[in-house]
């Protein structure tokens, strides 16, 4: 996932996706333990997009505190 369509998101729409890879990520967790994972690096690449939307939704929320504070 693109860091640009990332930030297209709304917050709605960012949660929603996070709790999608958060899910994702677990059966990834769970095939990988039973050896029924095709490509391990899957794992990563989940883990990786978790943690971009995670950093646009925490830049969102200090972009609102700022906006916030400056009215």
């Amino acid at each position: 996932m693109k860091l640009a369509d990332i930030k297209k998101m709304t917050a709605e729409e960012l949660q929603g996706e996070l709790k999608n890879l958060k899910s994702e990520l677990f059966h990834l967790r769970f095939q990988h333990a039973i050896n029924q994972l095709d490509n391990p690096l899957k794992i990563a690449q989940t883990r990786k997009d978790i943690a971009r939307i995670m950093t646009v939704i925490r830049e969102k929320e200090i972009e609102a505190q700022k906006q916030s504070a400056a009215q």
